[in-house]
């Protein structure tokens, strides 16, 4: 099982010229790391609604990253 957990809105973002190329985004359950891959190939064209969709996966990410690592420093060990 996978550390990551990827944005299930970007499921049928695809790359606008017909290639087939997906992207994900995922955010790092463990340590607030957000990943942005671009599947089967190294760039993707994306039409304006798709390029918003991706917008918002990223920034979904960034909030879940940030309260990961919050959590973090919370559980942290306490100076006496």
């Amino acid at each position: 099982m996978s550390a990551f957990a990827s944005d299930p809105g970007l499921n049928e973002v695809r790359d606008a010229a017909g290639h087939g190329t997906e992207v994900d985004v995922a955010v790092h359950l463990h340590d607030g790391t957000v990943r942005l891959s671009l599947l089967w190939t190294q760039e993707i064209l994306l039409n304006a609604d798709d390029a918003d969709q991706v917008a918002q996966a990223l920034q979904r990410a960034a909030g879940q990253a940030r309260r990961i690592t919050a959590a973090k420093r919370s559980d942290g060990p306490t100076e006496a």
